[in-house]
């Protein structure tokens, strides 16, 4: 899609470099959605989930590759696995495998560096997922979207089958929208 951008898979030695993005992003993309309390929450709900790296399903999305100003703009994945959202820390994983003739693969962890939004990333991250999903084998995928990814995932044809709140230990709710989409 972007001439602008490129990608490679992500290592454990990106860990730091991804947590870094992340954190900015929920804060920064989150805040016009989240209230103070709920921002606070948010990272209970997402995060780095390493599972995603050892399967080698989670990209960088790089801007300036080769050169000295070579920059991380943003980091999304796809997951073969049960869990849908959520990072390492995160209660209701499951490291079950799915069944590409039967389940949905999940697109997974998506963040944006703030300083980079609105300018095709997430859209590129997209694009790279649903096809190695579907060079997997998947015909169909699925994803927990904030507020704040609504709008990307239903220009990508997810279409929204639930909305909930997932409690926080402290009680505070975090919105969690789950989208399906037949590739």
């Amino acid at each position: 899609m972007s001439k602008k951008f490129t990608h490679r898979l992500a290592t454990m030695d990106d860990i730091p470099i991804i947590r870094d993005l992340m954190d900015r992003a929920i804060y920064d993309l989150q805040k016009d959605f989240l209230d103070k309390d709920q921002l606070e929450v948010a990272y209970q709900f997402m995060g780095i989930d390493t599972t995603l790296i050892e399967d080698q399903t989670y990209f960088l999305i790089l801007h300036g590759e080769g050169t000295d100003e070579e920059t991380v703009v943003g980091c999304g994945g796809w997951g073969k696995r049960a869990t849908l959202y959520g990072g390492n820390h995160s209660p209701g994983r499951s490291a079950e495998l799915l069944d590409p003739g039967k389940d949905r693969a999940r697109i997974r962890a998506m963040y944006c560096h703030p300083d980079w939004a609105r300018q095709g990333i997430g859209s590129y991250i997209m694009e790279i997922c649903q096809q190695a999903a579907k060079d997997a084998g998947f015909t169909k995928m699925t994803l927990g979207a904030t507020l704040a990814g609504l709008p990307l995932y239903e220009k990508h044809g997810f279409v929204e089958v639930d909305r909930r709140m997932d409690a926080a230990d402290n009680g505070v709710g975090i919105p969690v929208i789950t989208m399906n989409k037949d590739l």
